[in-house]
């Protein structure tokens, strides 16, 4: 009886573990917990730079509950799911672009919504997700590194939609879209020479794109460079925005306790400009921990592209990785006056609906990548 009994404790399978049911449902619970700490904290900060309105901050957990299932739902995907889609999901998105130039809702002087009654979004936002899946399946099958040719092919594809988006016009979000291009084509081995080479001829023709450009982007970069030249004009945010940063010092004035979005005196406080009321609040100290988990979020991605199956997976987890780097170095940098300002919001913390979806859904793409690469491993 007692040797029956063994034998049946040694052929009873182990009950599932938390760590398979995350694999099962295909979620990374490193980058997941990352993910929760930074828009945990965005929704205190909402809090405070919203006047205290407790409606901003359901509005805005709504947004963030919306994002995450997006997220869930696309982890479910494999990644060869991503790789046929893609040139349907560029040429989709590229129609919805020509749309908003044509048929989009105008605010402040910006084209960049399509309204379709039940639902208000900008097209824009899913070429963030389009153009790396485009780029990564485009040169999955292809000699690397990239030949001339191909990068040519590449800057077309990366050109047309970027164009499209700087109609409307959105400089922010056309930077990030050329960027996610970029990283795909720069993981895939794009030679040094090249990245030079373009970067002088960027130099080059710096007065021809300085006379596309509109006047209020012109506006932007002289008082990038002379702020104090009109402090209650052109250059009053990033005034605003310097003292606040200022006064909080090292250990900040605590939560609730700033003043200069408390009295009104820093424009945008609750989207481009809420690291100005996070530092004011929580000083150097709190600043560094918010970039220690931003940067924590960016080398757990680099972790699992580094990891991927294969060309498309790398390339894509990559691109995906240094994008998001890239989004809160902008919003950081504008803010401290390093940078232009041209709207582009901290990532999870600033108040936004579709950048929150756009965002959350890339990680789940990450996620996909990862646990299916367990699985095949397995």
């Amino acid at each position: 009886m007692i040797a029956n009994m063994l034998h049946s404790g040694r052929s009873r399978k182990p009950e599932p573990g938390w760590g398979d049911w995350m694999e099962t449902w295909h979620i990374d619970l490193p980058l997941l917990l990352l993910l929760m700490l930074v828009a945990a904290v965005g929704l205190f900060v909402q809090y405070s730079a919203s006047g205290h309105s407790t409606d901003a901050v359901w509005s805005q957990l709504q947004r963030l509950a919306l994002g995450f299932a997006a997220m869930f739902a696309v982890a479910q995907a494999p990644p060869d799911v991503y790789r046929a889609i893609s040139p349907w999901a560029y040429g989709l998105t590229v129609l919805l672009l020509m749309l908003v130039l044509a048929l989009g809702d105008t605010a402040k002087g910006a084209q960049r919504w399509l309204d379709l009654g039940v639902l208000r979004f900008q097209p824009s936002e899913l070429m963030k997700l389009a153009m790396p899946m485009t780029v990564a399946a485009f040169l999955h099958h292809r000699r690397l590194p990239p030949t001339l040719f191909t990068i040519g092919l590449v800057l077309l594809l990366i050109g047309m939609p970027v164009g499209l988006i700087m109609k409307q016009p959105d400089l922010g979000t056309a930077l990030l879209v050329f960027v996610a291009g970029s990283f795909a084509l720069f993981f895939a081995g794009l030679q040094w020479r090249w990245i030079i080479g373009s970067l002088m001829a960027v130099a080059a023709a710096a007065p021809l794109l300085w006379e596309r450009l509109h006047d209020y982007q012109r506006q932007r970069i002289l008082t990038l460079l002379n702020p104090e030249s009109d402090p209650l004009g052109a250059g009053y945010h990033i005034t605003q925005s310097k003292i606040a940063i200022g006064s909080g010092g090292l250990f900040g004035k605590g939560w609730l306790n700033g003043t200069q979005a408390n009295l009104d005196f820093l424009p945008e406080a609750h989207t481009d400009f809420i690291f100005a009321v996070f530092s004011e609040e929580m000083g150097l100290l709190g600043v560094l921990m918010l970039l220690a988990l931003y940067l924590a979020v960016v080398g757990r991605c680099i972790y699992i592209a580094a990891r991927a199956q294969d060309t498309f997976q790398r390339l894509l987890g990559g691109s995906l990785a240094m994008t998001f780097f890239i989004y809160f170095f902008i919003n950081i940098g504008m803010v401290i006056g390093l940078l232009p300002v041209v709207g582009v919001p901290l990532p999870l913390v600033s108040y936004g609906g579709t950048s929150a979806v756009s965002l959350l859904a890339s990680f789940g793409m990450l996620m996909s990548i990862h646990t299916n690469r367990k699985l095949l491993a397995k």
